[in-house]
């Protein structure tokens, strides 16, 4: 027989929250509300949870939880568990209402997330940086907990936390404008259950769309099977709202609450980020961004109204920016992966590019090739753009006669693979070339040297900088045609830089591996190797 679920009546919880005001206003003031007109017709109420002093919401229930627990704290000191935000509201809240912490994260957690730990908990903290994840952490600081009797700061499955959360929720609708819509983010649920209290005890005319991650929508998944289940997997992209199991307090309130719940992809998260930062000048972390990407989706409904967008975070490592960049793509479109079969000829690139792929406006976000048959090649391209764009796509290859197949998805992709025979290379030329990034650049840059050289490697990705780079080798019938290729660059570019000589040994391509196309003199002739069966199965 299952055990039912402990239950939070949305009056009790509004009462807290009224009652919360008093305790986390003592540490920080009302964050602001600020309106700004959007694409599509609609008015962004963006809540700037990212000004407090930790850059995130989470100060709120920690200090809540501990102010109203406060003697019991300073006799017998806290423990929690986190990956980052929720730990610097552990640490900035202990050190001002002087009470010890010990704060376990992730082994992998970023060391800018564990800096600013130490530098807001100081003395009154110690870290312990253990386990691989979150929940390893967490399993270990719970244990912790139970064998000293300390007392357990829940991240979000907690009266006290879910409270000091939903204060900005109270903020919201004391606020100059009141949103229509309100979109909150979800993770194990707090913050959505305490501000989604607040928000329908006010108003219940507002609507309320919880939002999630695709990969980590545990809440989904409590709907789905009536309680909290543990997701297989969770995706970390949105690190912040990365949740295995939803919380058993706050997934009731919210069953009772939402008008919807929907999920985001990366790639939406990754283009609302964008859009925050265009509009408000504001760099969210992914999770922070989660609101806008479902009112994003909704724009055309949202005409004329206003929506209520919390940014509840913005402690984003700087070095994910890249990441970020790759997945927000085509702000018009999606990204799609094709692997086709073209001649092992001069020009054949070329000619694909420019009856293929510049007739239907796609935009070449990654290539990879490598010479390995004497006939055929197999490159495999990236392509982003509007969603019908693909369609026409497809219509184009068919009619052309290429022999083609959708690899989106593909295990190896993100390890940019690309098989090459280097003994099939002649007279090659290795180097590191420097493009800008702007549509049609690449296919430029092929029109220009098409009569000159064969692409015998090219791994090539949109970076999302004004200078992308691909790692290429070029082959030649002569050395005349060497020479004029080498001209052309230096004089029309792109800027290239050779690469060493012992990466070029690593590639096989040192001076006297390769002659012309042929093994060394003396060496045993190489055969011609045809595609690997399977790998180039199309």
């Amino acid at each position: 027989m299952k055990q039912a679920l402990p239950q939070v009546k949305v009056s009790e919880l509004f009462q807290q929250v009224m009652k919360a005001r008093t305790r986390v206003y003592r540490l920080h003031p009302p964050t602001p509300l600020e309106s700004h007109p959007m694409p599509g017709g609609w008015r962004m109420l963006l809540k700037r949870e990212d000004l407090s002093e930790i850059h995130s919401y989470k100060w709120r229930g920690a200090y809540n939880f501990i102010s109203a627990r406060l003697k019991e704290a300073k006799k017998k000191s806290l423990v929690a568990a986190s990956a980052g935000n929720h730990a610097q509201g552990v640490a900035l809240s202990a050190r001002r209402l002087g009470v010890r912490a010990h704060l376990f994260m992730p082994q992998s957690a970023p060391r800018l997330k564990v800096d600013a730990v130490s530098r807001l908990g100081g003395d009154a903290v110690e870290i312990h940086q253990r386990g691989d994840g979150f929940d390893d952490s967490a399993a270990l600081a719970r244990e912790f907990s139970r064998e000293r009797g300390l007392i357990f700061v829940p991240p979000y499955d907690d009266l006290l936390v879910m409270a000091g959360q939903g204060v900005l929720g109270d903020e919201i609708m004391t606020s100059h404008e009141r949103p229509e819509v309100v979109y909150l983010q979800i993770g194990g649920g707090g913050m959505a259950a305490g501000v989604a209290a607040v928000l329908k005890t006010y108003d219940k005319n507002i609507r309320v769309v919880g939002v999630e991650a695709e990969g980590q929508a545990s809440m989904r998944e409590a709907f789905a099977q009536g309680r909290p289940a543990p997701l297989s997997q969770v995706d970390i992209f949105c690190d912040g709202t990365a949740v295995r199991e939803a919380g058993a307090l706050t997934y009731p309130v919210l069953k009772e609450l939402l008008d919807d719940l929907v999920t985001v992809s990366s790639a939406e998260v990754a283009q609302a980020m964008e859009e925050l930062w265009r509009v408000a000048r504001v760099l969210s972390e992914p999770s922070g961004a989660l609101g806008l990407a479902a009112a994003r989706r909704d724009a055309a409904l949202l005409k004329g109204r206003s929506a209520g967008i919390i940014l509840s975070g913005a402690n984003v490592d700087f070095r994910r920016l890249g990441t970020v960049a790759r997945k927000a793509g085509d702000p018009l479109g999606r990204e799609s992966f094709y692997q086709v079969e073209i001649p092992e000829r001069k020009g054949a690139m070329l000619s694909f590019v420019g009856t293929i792929v510049t007739p239907v406006g796609l935009n070449i976000s990654h290539l990879m090739v490598g010479q390995y048959d004497q006939k055929l090649a197999y490159p495999v391209i990236g392509f982003t753009g509007p969603a019908e764009s693909f369609v026409r796509l497809e219509e184009l290859l068919n009619f052309a006669g290429y022999k083609y197949r959708n690899v989106t998805g593909r295990a190896d992709l993100p390890f940019r693979v690309a098989p090459f025979q280097p003994r099939l290379f002649k007279l090659p030329h290795a180097a590191i070339l420097h493009f800008p990034e702007r549509p049609g650049a690449l296919a430029e840059f092929l029109e220009r040297v098409a009569d000159l050289a064969n692409i015998s490697y090219f791994n090539y990705v949109n970076t999302g900088e004004e200078l992308g780079r691909a790692l290429a080798v070029f082959s030649f019938e002569n050395r005349s045609l060497k020479e004029k290729f080498l001209s052309e660059l230096r004089l029309h570019g792109p800027r290239f830089t050779d690469l060493p000589q012992d990466t070029l040994s690593a590639l096989g391509l040192a001076q006297g591996a390769v002659r012309d196309g042929f093994a060394r003199p003396g060496a045993k002739k190489t055969p011609r190797r045809s595609a690997p069966k399977g790998a180039f199965d199309l």
